[in-house]
Parts: C-alpha cells; sequence; structure tokens
C-alpha cells in the first residue's frame, strides 16, 4: 500500500471514529433528554393524580373517587388496578385493553418507570402505588407513547447517516488532494533520485517549490546539500584517482625507461640512481596516501601529551639546514617558550612539511624564517620565504591533494607529491588549530599554524 493510500485511509479511520463517537454521544444524549421530559411530565400528572383521589368510608366498605383528568385523552392513558389485581378504571383511549400497561410492575406491587410495547405502540409507563393512612388500596398505571421521542431519534439516525457518510465521502476526496500536493514534492525527489540513478548525474538538482521553512522544502534543501556534497565527493575521488595515476606513472615510466637502458648497456649509477630516486618517491607518495586515508577512516592514532613547542621547532631548523644545503638560507624570529598537548611526532611532520614546501619553492640564495609567538593562549607558528609567491586565484586550492601552483615541478625528480600541505593541514585540525597562508607575488609567503597552548595549570 502507498504512503498516500496509507495517509488518506489513517484519516478517514479517524474521521469515521469521530463521526461515531460524536453521533453516538448526541443520539444518546437526545434519547436520555427525551426520556427524562417524558418521565417529568409523567410524574407530574401521577402527582396530581393521588393529591386528587379521595377515599370514602362505609362501615367496612372504602369508596375510591378518581379525580376528573386534567390531560388529553388521545396521549395519555391510566389504569387504575386494584389490590386483588382487578381493573378499576381506565381512561376512555384504554376500553379495549385490560391487560395493564406494565405487568411486571402489576406483579410486584412496586413504583417505577419503564418502557412497554402496548398494542404495537411503544410506551413509557410510570407505575405508583394508591395508598391511604399507610394501607395499600391500588395501582396507578400512567402511560404515554413515544411516537414523537422516537420520530425524532430516527430523523436524528437518519442525518447523522447521511451527514457521516457524505462528510466521510468528503474527507477522502479532499484528504486525497491534500494528500498528493503534500506528497507530489517526495515525487520529485523520487523521480530525481532514479533519474540520477539510471544516468549517473549527480549535477540534477530539485526545484525548491515549498516553502524552505516548510518539512517538504527541508527535505528537499537537505537532498540538494546531499547530491551536492556527493557530487562534490565523486568528482574528487575521480580526480583524487587521476592525480594518483599520474604521480604514479612519471615514476614508472623513468623506471622502465631506465630498466631498458640498463638492459642494453649494462647498470651504470646514474641510471642505478635514478631508479632509485623513483622508487624512494613512490614509496613516499603510498606512505602518505595511507596516511591520509587511515586519517580520514579515523584510524591513524594521536598521542596525546606535553609538547615544548620551542625545543620541536629548533629541531626542524636543524633538518631544514641539512635540507637546504647551503643553497636558502634558514633563520628564526621570534623563538618563545610554549607548551601545547598533542602527538609529537606529527607535530614535527607538519612543521617539515611547511619547512620542504618553503624550500621547494625559494630560489637559491633566498630565505626561510621560522617563528614562534604566544598570542592570547594560542601558540603562533610561522614559515615564511621571500620567493615567487602564490597567486590570489590559487590559494584557496593549495591544500587540496595533488595540486601544486608551478605545475611543472609534478615531473621534477625532486618535487614533493602534492600530499605535504593535506597532511599538515589534517595534523593542524586534529590538534584543535588551524593553518592559515599569506603571500603576495613576487614576494614571498607566509604560513600560519594556531596551536591550543596548555595552561599552566595542566602543566602543573
Amino acid at each position: 500500500m502507498s504512503l498516500r493510500a496509507r495517509l488518506i485511509l489513517g484519516y478517514s479511520i479517524l474521521l469515521a471514529g469521530i463521526l461515531f463517537l460524536f453521533g453516538g454521544s448526541l443520539y444518546v444524549i437526545l434519547h436520555f433528554t427525551l426520556t427524562l421530559q417524558t418521565d417529568q411530565a409523567l410524574e407530574e400528572t401521577a402527582d396530581y393524580f393521588l393529591k386528587s383521589t379521595t377515599v370514602r368510608t362505609v362501615e367496612d366498605l372504602r369508596y375510591l373517587t378518581l379525580p376528573p383528568l386534567p390531560f388529553p385523552a388521545s396521549n395519555t392513558y391510566f389504569q387504575v388496578w386494584s389490590a386483588d389485581g382487578r381493573l378499576i378504571t381506565a381512561s376512555p383511549n384504554l376500553q379495549s385493553v385490560n391487560e395493564p400497561l406494565d405487568p411486571q410492575a402489576l406483579d410486584t406491587m412496586q413504583e417505577r418507570f419503564s418502557g412497554n410495547m402496548i398494542r404495537g405502540l411503544r410506551m413509557r409507563v410510570i407505575t405508583r402505588t394508591i395508598q391511604v393512612e399507610g394501607t395499600y388500596i391500588g395501582l396507578l398505571e400512567i402511560g404515554t407513547p413515544m411516537t414523537v421521542a422516537d420520530r425524532a431519534l430516527s430523523i436524528l439516525l437518519l442525518v447523522l447517516g447521511v451527514g457521516g457518510a457524505s462528510a466521510l465521502a468528503l474527507s477522502v476526496l479532499i484528504g486525497n488532494w491534500i494528500a498528493y500536493g503534500a506528497l507530489q514534492p517526495i515525487d520529485a525527489v523520487t523521480t530525481t533520485a532514479v533519474q540520477i540513478t539510471h544516468a549517473d548525474d549527480l549535477s540534477r538538482r530539485i526545484p525548491l517549490e515549498a516553502p524552505p521553512t516548510s518539512e517538504v522544502g527541508r527535505l528537499i534543501l537537505t537532498f540538494n546539500e546531499t547530491l551536492e556534497r556527493l557530487e562534490g565527493l565523486f568528482s574528487s575521488q575521480s580526480r583524487f584517482l587521476a592525480d594518483v595515476s599520474h604521480e604514479l606513472r612519471t615514476p614508472l615510466t623513468s623506471i622502465r625507461g631506465n630498466i631498458d637502458l640498463i638492459r642494453r648497456i649494462g647498470p651504470d649509477a646514474e641510471s642505478l640512481d635514478a631508479v632509485q630516486s623513483e622508487v624512494d618517491r613512490m614509496t613516499r607518495l603510498v606512505g602518505d596516501l595511507l596516511m591520509l586515508s587511515r586519517a580520514e577512516a579515523g584510524t591513524l592514532p594521536l598521542a596525546k601529551s606535553p609538547v615544548e613547542m620551542d625545543t620541536l621547532l629548533l629541531e626542524v631548523l636543524q633538518q631544514a639546514i641539512l635540507l637546504a644545503q647551503g643553497k636558502v638560507e634558514i633563520g628564526v624570529g621570534n623563538l618563545e617558550q610554549a607548551v601545547t598537548i598533542g602527538d609529537r611526532d606529527r607535530l614535527k611532520q607538519l612543521l617539515l612539511n611547511l619547512v620542504v614546501n618553503a624550500l621547494q619553492y625559494t630560489q637559491p640564495g633566498g630565505r626561510v624564517l621560522l617563528s614562534l609567538r604566544v598570542v592570547d593562549d594560542c601558540l603562533h607558528i610561522t614559515v615564511s620565504d621571500n620567493g615567487p609567491g602564490i597567486p590570489p586565484q590559487e590559494l584557496p586550492h593549495i591544500f587540496d591533494r595533488f595540486y601544486r601552483v608551478e605545475k611543472s615541478r609534478s615531473r621534477s625528480p625532486h618535487g614533493g607529491s602534492g600530499l605535504g600541505l593535506s597532511i599538515a593541514q589534517w595534523i593542524a585540525h586534529s590538534h584543535d588549530g588551524r593553518i592559515e597562508v599569506a603571500s603576495e607575488p613576487g614576494k614571498g609567503t607566509t604560513f600560519s599554524v594556531w596551536l591550543p597552548q596548555q595552561k599552566q595549570s595542566e602543566q602543573e
């Protein structure tokens, strides 16, 4: 059963239940009210009759004198029965009826109200005892037909039945129209999802026709955002696979060429060094890719311990001097004592990646400057160079995988894998920090790393 059918069925069942309860309650209330009014009228008539009845005693005989009847004989009936069960008198409209209006009351001699069928006519009957000076003399039974009440109840049942059925049918039509309008955007979502599945086109979006704050509007916005993220992920994955293929193809081509050369002329030091260099490059590339995949999957453990960043920066400075080989000047600006909580090896890797990136893009004779300051309970580490800088349009992409400002670097044996800045950014984020970059073409680039400082109370 479709969702629309379930909604209409549920709505119809709910409405039918409400109509049934309302109609039943109305019928019971009207029936009770009409019966109560009839009983009150019968009770008033019986009180009048009993108050106006007199008994005359002559020696041992008692003569019962009945009052004149003030009510029309056409719709009120009365009988007077003696103590021994004989019919003493009856209203003129009951001259042909010899049986009591309430046989059970005559047998038990009880005062009560009852409803009985008298020759096919439903009547409401009141039974009262006639007593004189505490002595039981007879029984009075007064009845009135319930024709008017029954007709009113029958009309009410007809109105409730026809009205309820009409209301239910109308509710089904309106419910179907409302459900169609409410579920049409969901059908559009389903249709779009099916088309995307069949056409493999994640660029499609669902038009937003409902208000953005409504449930359907939020559903469409969420679905479109999901499609946008999926499109970005698939595009990133496709680009990533293409970049990996390109990065691996270059060293593999170089290795294959050198192996062919070795087969023809025999091994030589230059060819073997070239093969070794490309193997090392692929090893670094695979290691970086493995690290990033583990980091994104959340399976890369990070040690959390106090790290003296000033000492760590001096270690990175020594390695940077070795990597520069005297071609680039390495210097230190501000160097304040500061401690943070994190993984020492990963933090060192972050700084080395920034330093290596700066060395790669700094011309011989240039300068790379490292600095550490404490600013508002945060560690501010900068790696600056006076290289060619980065064009403004390239800045938003420098942390993407395999992205290089100088495309020719990808073919250089000394060029990086294009993953260093991506790894550095992940390390900073995993330590509740961030990386910022500022660059001006022709004047150089500055990478800034912000990390939380360990509080003095935590150090103690």
